[in-house]
Protein backbone atom coordinates (compact mmCIF):
# COMPACT_ATOMS: atom_id res chain seq x y z
CA UNK A 1 0.00 0.00 0.00
CA UNK A 2 1.44 3.69 -0.66
CA UNK A 3 1.73 5.60 2.09
CA UNK A 4 3.28 8.70 1.07
CA UNK A 5 6.18 10.25 -1.68
CA UNK A 6 9.32 10.94 -1.71
CA UNK A 7 9.22 14.36 -3.69
CA UNK A 8 12.54 16.56 -5.27
CA UNK A 9 11.71 20.07 -6.72
CA UNK A 10 14.38 21.65 -8.06
CA UNK A 11 14.98 25.22 -8.69
CA UNK A 12 15.58 26.94 -11.76
CA UNK A 13 18.57 25.68 -13.86
CA UNK A 14 19.94 23.18 -11.34
CA UNK A 15 19.14 19.68 -13.02
CA UNK A 16 18.07 20.14 -16.43
CA UNK A 17 15.95 17.71 -18.60
CA UNK A 18 19.16 16.56 -20.63
CA UNK A 19 21.66 15.89 -17.73
CA UNK A 20 24.15 13.26 -18.39
CA UNK A 21 23.27 11.36 -14.76
CA UNK A 22 19.62 11.44 -16.06
CA UNK A 23 16.61 13.38 -15.55
CA UNK A 24 12.63 12.93 -14.97
CA UNK A 25 11.75 14.51 -18.09
CA UNK A 26 11.07 12.65 -21.38
CA UNK A 27 11.81 15.99 -23.85
CA UNK A 28 13.87 18.97 -24.27
CA UNK A 29 12.13 22.31 -24.94
CA UNK A 30 14.48 24.69 -25.91
CA UNK A 31 16.31 23.89 -29.09
CA UNK A 32 19.38 26.13 -27.77
CA UNK A 33 19.36 23.50 -24.72
CA UNK A 34 18.88 20.32 -27.42
CA UNK A 35 21.95 21.62 -29.36
CA UNK A 36 23.58 22.07 -26.39
CA UNK A 37 22.96 18.57 -24.18
CA UNK A 38 21.41 16.20 -26.34
CA UNK A 39 18.32 14.76 -25.82
CA UNK A 40 16.27 14.12 -22.54
CA UNK A 41 17.77 11.33 -20.28
CA UNK A 42 14.75 9.61 -19.02
CA UNK A 43 15.18 7.62 -15.85
CA UNK A 44 12.70 5.13 -14.93
CA UNK A 45 14.87 4.01 -11.44
CA UNK A 46 13.66 4.81 -7.92
CA UNK A 47 17.11 5.17 -6.53
CA UNK A 48 19.01 8.65 -6.57
CA UNK A 49 21.52 9.39 -9.31
CA UNK A 50 22.76 12.83 -7.79
CA UNK A 51 26.30 10.76 -6.81
CA UNK A 52 26.91 9.13 -10.27
CA UNK A 53 30.09 10.08 -11.19
CA UNK A 54 30.56 12.31 -14.40
CA UNK A 55 33.33 11.92 -17.30
CA UNK A 56 34.87 15.09 -18.40
CA UNK A 57 33.12 15.11 -21.82
CA UNK A 58 29.66 15.03 -19.20
CA UNK A 59 30.74 17.89 -17.37
CA UNK A 60 32.05 20.17 -20.50
CA UNK A 61 28.22 19.22 -21.94
CA UNK A 62 26.47 20.00 -18.88
CA UNK A 63 28.13 23.22 -18.52
CA UNK A 64 27.53 24.04 -22.17
CA UNK A 65 23.67 23.38 -21.70
CA UNK A 66 23.68 25.95 -18.39
CA UNK A 67 24.86 28.86 -20.51
CA UNK A 68 22.12 28.20 -22.86
CA UNK A 69 19.42 29.17 -19.87
CA UNK A 70 17.64 32.51 -20.46
CA UNK A 71 17.73 33.20 -17.02
CA UNK A 72 20.36 33.10 -14.06
CA UNK A 73 19.82 29.68 -12.01
CA UNK A 74 18.93 30.05 -9.03
CA UNK A 75 20.28 28.82 -5.70
CA UNK A 76 18.74 29.72 -2.04
CA UNK A 77 20.37 31.67 0.73
CA UNK A 78 19.48 30.60 4.42
CA UNK A 79 17.12 33.27 4.33
CA UNK A 80 15.51 32.57 1.05
CA UNK A 81 15.24 29.22 2.23
CA UNK A 82 13.56 30.11 5.48
CA UNK A 83 11.07 31.62 3.54
CA UNK A 84 10.40 28.55 1.45
CA UNK A 85 10.15 26.79 5.07
CA UNK A 86 7.70 28.88 6.56
CA UNK A 87 5.57 28.93 2.78
CA UNK A 88 5.65 24.77 3.18
CA UNK A 89 3.97 25.22 6.80
CA UNK A 90 1.14 27.42 5.45
CA UNK A 91 0.39 25.23 2.36
CA UNK A 92 0.32 22.13 5.12
CA UNK A 93 -1.83 23.96 6.86
CA UNK A 94 -3.88 25.31 4.46
CA UNK A 95 -4.44 21.83 2.02
CA UNK A 96 -4.13 19.78 5.12
CA UNK A 97 -0.80 18.30 3.67
CA UNK A 98 1.28 15.85 6.05
CA UNK A 99 5.07 16.34 5.81
CA UNK A 100 7.32 13.56 7.48
CA UNK A 101 10.90 14.98 6.74
CA UNK A 102 11.97 18.06 4.58
CA UNK A 103 15.18 19.11 3.36
CA UNK A 104 15.80 22.80 1.65
CA UNK A 105 18.71 23.03 -0.15
CA UNK A 106 20.26 25.69 -2.04
CA UNK A 107 19.14 24.22 -4.99
CA UNK A 108 16.69 21.51 -4.54
CA UNK A 109 14.52 20.42 -2.08
CA UNK A 110 13.66 16.93 -0.41
CA UNK A 111 9.97 16.08 0.70
CA UNK A 112 8.49 13.19 2.47
CA UNK A 113 4.80 13.92 2.37
CA UNK A 114 2.10 11.47 3.33
CA UNK A 115 -0.34 9.85 1.21
CA UNK A 116 -3.23 12.24 -0.13
CA UNK A 117 -6.07 11.79 -1.83
CA UNK A 118 -5.20 15.00 -3.82
CA UNK A 119 -2.63 14.06 -7.26
CA UNK A 120 0.95 14.59 -6.29
CA UNK A 121 1.43 16.53 -9.05
CA UNK A 122 -1.48 19.19 -7.80
CA UNK A 123 0.66 18.86 -4.28
CA UNK A 124 4.04 18.92 -5.64
CA UNK A 125 2.12 22.85 -7.39
CA UNK A 126 0.91 23.57 -4.28
CA UNK A 127 4.18 23.82 -2.26
CA UNK A 128 6.21 25.65 -5.54
CA UNK A 129 3.57 28.00 -5.66
CA UNK A 130 3.29 28.85 -2.27
CA UNK A 131 7.21 29.07 -1.90
CA UNK A 132 7.01 31.67 -4.42
CA UNK A 133 4.13 33.70 -3.03
CA UNK A 134 5.90 34.25 0.62
CA UNK A 135 9.02 35.16 -1.25
CA UNK A 136 7.33 37.98 -3.03
CA UNK A 137 5.50 38.88 -0.23
CA UNK A 138 9.45 38.97 1.83
CA UNK A 139 10.85 41.05 -1.18
CA UNK A 140 13.14 37.83 -1.55
CA UNK A 141 11.81 36.32 -5.17
CA UNK A 142 15.35 36.77 -7.20
CA UNK A 143 13.34 38.60 -9.85
CA UNK A 144 13.11 41.26 -7.37
CA UNK A 145 17.20 41.36 -6.96
CA UNK A 146 18.58 41.85 -10.08
CA UNK A 147 16.84 38.53 -12.60
CA UNK A 148 14.38 39.68 -15.33
CA UNK A 149 10.74 40.28 -14.00
CA UNK A 150 8.97 36.80 -14.59
CA UNK A 151 12.60 34.89 -14.19
CA UNK A 152 10.95 31.31 -12.41
CA UNK A 153 12.20 30.11 -9.35
CA UNK A 154 11.16 26.17 -10.08
CA UNK A 155 12.25 24.33 -12.54
CA UNK A 156 9.07 22.29 -14.39
CA UNK A 157 7.60 19.66 -12.93
CA UNK A 158 9.46 17.44 -10.49
CA UNK A 159 10.44 14.09 -9.27
CA UNK A 160 8.21 12.02 -7.35
CA UNK A 161 8.63 8.56 -6.21
CA UNK A 162 6.10 6.57 -4.59
CA UNK A 163 6.00 5.00 -1.15
CA UNK A 164 5.39 1.92 0.89
CA UNK A 165 5.79 1.23 4.50
CA UNK A 166 9.43 -0.94 4.44
CA UNK A 167 10.32 2.86 2.61
CA UNK A 168 9.64 5.16 5.11
CA UNK A 169 12.99 4.89 7.39
CA UNK A 170 15.18 4.99 4.74
CA UNK A 171 13.94 7.86 3.13
CA UNK A 172 13.12 9.84 5.90
CA UNK A 173 17.00 9.31 7.20
CA UNK A 174 17.94 10.02 3.94
CA UNK A 175 16.36 13.49 3.49
CA UNK A 176 17.08 14.35 7.20
CA UNK A 177 21.17 13.60 6.08
CA UNK A 178 21.24 15.13 2.86
CA UNK A 179 22.74 18.93 4.56
CA UNK A 180 25.14 16.68 6.16
CA UNK A 181 26.27 15.24 2.30
CA UNK A 182 26.53 18.82 1.23
CA UNK A 183 28.32 19.83 4.28
CA UNK A 184 25.67 21.72 5.79
CA UNK A 185 24.19 22.00 9.40
CA UNK A 186 21.01 19.27 10.22
CA UNK A 187 17.50 21.35 9.70
CA UNK A 188 14.68 21.89 11.74
CA UNK A 189 11.39 22.90 9.93
CA UNK A 190 7.81 23.44 11.35
CA UNK A 191 6.05 22.04 8.32
CA UNK A 192 7.40 18.57 9.71
CA UNK A 193 5.60 16.38 11.62
CA UNK A 194 6.92 12.71 12.96
CA UNK A 195 5.62 9.66 10.95
CA UNK A 196 3.44 8.04 13.08
CA UNK A 197 5.18 6.01 15.97
CA UNK A 198 8.23 7.75 15.38
CA UNK A 199 10.25 9.60 18.33
CA UNK A 200 11.84 12.95 17.08
CA UNK A 201 15.05 12.65 16.13
CA UNK A 202 17.66 14.57 17.94
CA UNK A 203 18.62 16.15 14.29
CA UNK A 204 15.31 17.77 14.22
CA UNK A 205 16.97 19.78 17.03
CA UNK A 206 19.79 21.73 16.19
CA UNK A 207 20.99 25.03 17.35
CA UNK A 208 20.87 28.30 14.53
CA UNK A 209 23.39 27.59 12.45
CA UNK A 210 24.12 28.45 8.44
CA UNK A 211 23.02 26.86 5.50
CA UNK A 212 25.28 27.89 2.60
CA UNK A 213 25.20 31.47 1.11
CA UNK A 214 23.54 33.12 4.38
CA UNK A 215 22.02 32.97 8.07
CA UNK A 216 19.75 29.65 8.71
CA UNK A 217 18.22 30.32 11.92
CA UNK A 218 15.48 27.59 12.93
CA UNK A 219 11.97 27.88 11.04
CA UNK A 220 9.10 29.73 13.06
Amino acid sequence: MIVGYHCILSTYGFWLPNDPRGSWSQFVASWDLFCAGGCATKLETRRSVAAARLTPGDLQRRQMARHTLVHKPVAFTGIQARAVGTAFATVCTVKHYRVHACAIMPQHVHLFIGRTTTDIRTVIGDFKRFATMELYRQNLHPAQHGRREGAPVWARGGWCVYLRAHDVQRVTQYIRDNPRRDGLPPQRWSCVTPWPGENPSPSDTPPPQQIRGGPMPPAK
